[in-house]
């Protein structure tokens, strides 16, 4: 049964209403690379080819792991066991890799392939069976790697699932689609909310439109060379930099705040991280296009329902351009599709890790998961903790560590363990917010973005 939003937008859509978002967070799938799940899986599909170099075994007590690499289900794939495996496995989803032709599994990051191994884990990656933005892959290509491991080695005891970005958004939906397989998943960066994130993309360009008044949706070819400049110097945002003096005007502080709004709220280092994704997030609305959701999320995306605010001093709400989805289907379908629904029914504890000022996956996909997993009565199972930094995935290995061991005690123990409260507006803007779990050696040492907020 289509629920009351679903059902509104059908009557909103109209007839003829075919508008495209093109975002470049999605990559075309060669046309020649057909699905056949039950075909030889030892090649990769037409038109890709895989990049799994050796990967030289670490040295953990004293004994040397045992490395695996091969093809299966036309993916290629790593597994490494630890001499004296503690028997549970844990599988790594990589992120977005672009509409790229070559397929690559990597090692986890941050520090984590030592410390699994160090700890007795044995892990695993695939590359999936292809590129772009398709989670069908991910979700169906870490499963088979995760049956092949038992296959190749043993059955493992408990499989865990950790992963970053748009592997983020694999491990969630995995969580859904085999309910009871994983006994834990570390999303780091995820895109926990699904096709919130191309709605993002597209609130920021059309309202910056609207506060500009530069029509350019769909997109030209020629819209960061011609449009986009015209944009920027209309609203103050050329030369805008997180450190510099506020260069915008009126209408540009509209956008900023508007993008706040839309990204998670007020929040420390909100103002900085604007400065820093104001061009990146017109550079991604641009893309070659496909004839899937994943080559063309404008089939999903939509603001038809979306409220802006601050609304003045333009009244955004009523001039900005309305977009509906190409293929509503597609974007309400519960099925496994290559952009699918994330439900928020997780069937395992998760925790997860986010940087505060990331606007290439914000914040607000954590608050949506929350919202869901809570509408269905599953808050215990869902731990989230903001990080203070403001770029993609930047984390320390202190902090994915901490988090992976509090993953694994809770699993083992069945103690919650403490996170930072995601939904609660009041609390998510208070200066110390995303102090109690961010790495206090990180920003002494000055790394990364961390000293654009101040010293907790």
């Amino acid at each position: 049964m289509l629920s009351s939003t679903a059902r509104t937008l059908r009557r909103l859509l109209g007839a003829g209403a075919a508008l495209t978002l093109a975002v470049g967070l999605a990559g075309a799938v060669p046309a020649s690379a057909a699905d056949d799940r039950h075909a030889d899986g030892t090649q990769p599909l037409p038109g890709y080819t895989i990049n799994n170099p050796p990967l030289t075994p670490l040295v953990v007590g004293g004994a040397p792991t045992t490395v695996r690499q091969g093809v299966h289900r036309h993916a290629g794939y790593i597994i490494e066991v630890p001499a004296k495996w503690n028997g549970d496995l844990v599988m790594w989803a990589h992120g977005y890799r672009g509409q790229t032709t070559v397929l690559s599994p990597e090692t986890p990051g941050f520090g984590l392939r030592q410390r699994l191994l160090e700890q007795g884990y044995a892990w695993a990656s695939s590359s999936y069976d292809r590129n772009g933005f398709d989670i069908r892959s991910g979700v169906l290509g870490t499963k088979d790697l995760a049956d092949h491991f038992a296959r190749l080695v043993e059955r493992p005891h408990r499989t865990y699932a950790a992963g970053v970005s748009m592997g983020g958004y694999i491990l969630a939906r995995s969580l859904e689609q085999y309910p009871g397989f994983y006994d834990g998943a570390l999303p780091m960066c995820g895109v926990l909310g699904d096709h919130q994130l191309l709605d993002f993309y597209l609130d920021y360009n059309l309202v910056a439109q609207a506060l500009a008044g530069v029509r350019a949706y769909p997109t030209p070819p020629d819209y960061l060379s011609n449009a986009v400049p015209r944009i920027q110097v209309t609203l103050g945002l050329a030369g805008l930099t997180p450190t510099g003096p506020d260069t915008t005007n009126a209408r540009g502080k509209q956008l900023r705040d508007i993008t706040i709004n839309r990204s998670g709220g007020p929040r420390p280092g909100d103002a900085a991280s604007f400065a820093i994704w104001k061009d990146f997030l017109f550079a991604i609305s641009t893309t070659s296009g496909g004839d899937s959701p994943a080559g063309r999320p404008g089939q999903l995306a939509t603001n038809l329902l979306t409220r802006y605010s601050p609304n003045s001093p333009v009244d955004v709400n009523t001039t900005v351009q309305r977009v509906a989805p190409e293929n509503l289907w597609q974007r309400i379908s519960p099925t496994l599709t290559e952009v699918p629904r994330i439900a928020g029914r997780p069937t395992a504890p998760v925790v997860s890790l986010h940087n505060l000022g990331d606007l290439f996956v914000p914040f607000s996909l954590e608050q949506a998961y929350a919202r869901d997993v809570a509408k269905h009565g599953r808050s215990r199972l869902v731990v989230q903790r903001a990080i203070r930094a403001a770029q993609h995935c930047e984390f320390t290995p202190a902090e994915a560590g901490a988090a992976w061991d509090d993953l694994v005690s809770w699993v083992r123990t069945d103690n919650r363990p403490a996170g930072d409260p995601v939904t609660d507006p009041a609390a998510v803007a208070a200066p110390g917010y995303g102090c109690r779990f961010s790495d206090r050696a990180a920003y002494a040492a000055g790394l990364g973005t961390r000293r654009l907020y101040p010293a907790c």
